[in-house]
């Protein structure tokens, strides 16, 4: 996230985590989904990048159907993910923000209190910021600021 004065276009401060991004919460939703698998299946696919690449493209799938608000939570459906063992399972955005609370908390790191009322704009940077629970975050730190979301910096 930068922030920065709206009248001189000038950018006045950023702060995040650059090696903080949609990688970590898909790895984290992989992990979550291997072990339900190992739970249910009593096999384990860690070592066969194959299956776990199929689970990572279901998780990244999820991931982005969770930002909007959703009737119901996205199901993980793969036929035959492993030595013909099919794997259904399903997510919700309060079990997603269970398992990446602390990526959360890392998002939020690098801010100030003294940044909250130096600044009046602030514009959202990367893929992980349409999660809407990082909105949230940086909305109630900013004081309930508007979060300019449509720049493509």
């Amino acid at each position: 996230m930068s922030l920065f004065s709206p009248l001189r276009r000038e950018v006045k401060a950023t702060a995040g985590d650059t090696h903080l991004g949609g990688e970590d919460f898909d790895n984290r939703m992989v992990k979550h989904f291997v072990q339900e698998f190992k739970r249910k299946s009593k096999k384990d696919i860690t070592g066969n990048p194959r299956p776990v690449g199929r689970l990572r493209t279901a998780c990244e799938w999820a991931k982005r159907t969770l930002s909007p608000p959703l009737p119901r939570p996205p199901t993980i459906e793969i036929n035959s993910l492993y030595e013909g063992i099919d794997f259904y399972s399903n997510i919700t955005r309060a079990r997603f923000e269970e398992l990446t609370m602390d990526l959360f908390r890392k998002c939020m790191r690098g801010y100030q209190d003294g940044q909250r009322a130096a600044c009046t704009m602030f514009i959202l940077v990367g893929g992980s910021t349409r999660i809407p629970r990082v909105q949230q975050l940086l909305q109630d730190f900013f004081n309930g600021k508007e979060l300019c979301k449509n720049i493509k910096p």
